[in-house]
């Protein structure tokens, strides 16, 4: 991407990266991830999902096409990088499957996202409802819900975007944990794989060093490696 403004003449920059929330999370819960990427040389915003991710995800996609217009008329990058914690994963594909992200976004990379869905008591048992009643996206990220179906019909990889999908076997949310992969060349990285003493739960997954050692080279565009000390 050209330089942004302020930035020296010649000077390469990297894409701004667009942080998506989870359920019930602000934004400020993101900044440990976010302070990582600014100081990895990333412009960073943080997009909190309306209603704080009990809406439908298909109205929060929306939100998020206009977030994420704004951050590259505000930057002037042609493209951003998402990388999306839980629900925010399924907001951040259904933007750039339905909304017209596929051509404004070079890498997606979810993080403990039910891409195929969780099963529901473990979902509300863990947000604490009881059942989902009125909640509709937490109906959506169930197993076999018509929203799922939908956002995974035909190919899971769009266009030219890079997908990597990082999960852990600790997860308390996304059970069982093969729900957060995603296929048609999807990257596909479990933490205990090169790292078997490594413990990451769902929410350590926005905190975790190592878990963030795979975002780094996610987003650099190479081979995805973790580093299994990493703080």
């Amino acid at each position: 991407m050209a330089a942004l403004p302020g930035a020296p003449a010649g000077a390469a920059t990297k894409d701004p990266v667009v942080i998506v929330a989870g359920t019930f999370s602000p934004a400020f819960a993101n900044e440990p991830l976010a302070a990582r990427l600014r100081a990895d040389g990333h412009p960073v915003r943080i997009f909190e999902l309306p209603t704080l991710g009990t809406q439908d995800i298909r109205l929060t996609a929306r939100a998020l096409r206009t977030f994420v217009d704004g951050v590259r008329s505000s930057t002037g990058a042609a493209k951003v990088d998402l990388v999306g914690h839980s629900q925010g994963g399924l907001v951040a594909r259904a933007y750039v499957k339905w909304y017209g992200g596929a051509t404004k976004v070079d890498s997606l990379i979810t993080l403990g996202t039910p891409n195929r869905g969780t099963y529901v008591a473990n979902l509300v048992s863990f947000l604490g409802f009881g059942s989902c009643l009125t909640v509709v996206a937490c109906e959506q990220m169930s197993i076999g819900s018509s929203f799922l179906d939908d956002l995974n019909a035909g190919d899971d990889t769009i266009g030219a975007v890079r997908y990597t999908t990082i999960r852990t076997w600790q997860d308390e949310l996304v059970r069982p944990v093969g729900q957060a992969t995603l296929y048609d060349g999807a990257t596909n990285v479990l933490v205990q794989d090169p790292c078997f003493a490594r413990v990451v739960g769902h929410l350590g997954l926005i905190l975790d060093g190592t878990v963030y050692s795979g975002i780094r080279t996610a987003l650099a565009g190479g081979p995805v490696r973790l580093s299994c000390f990493a703080l």
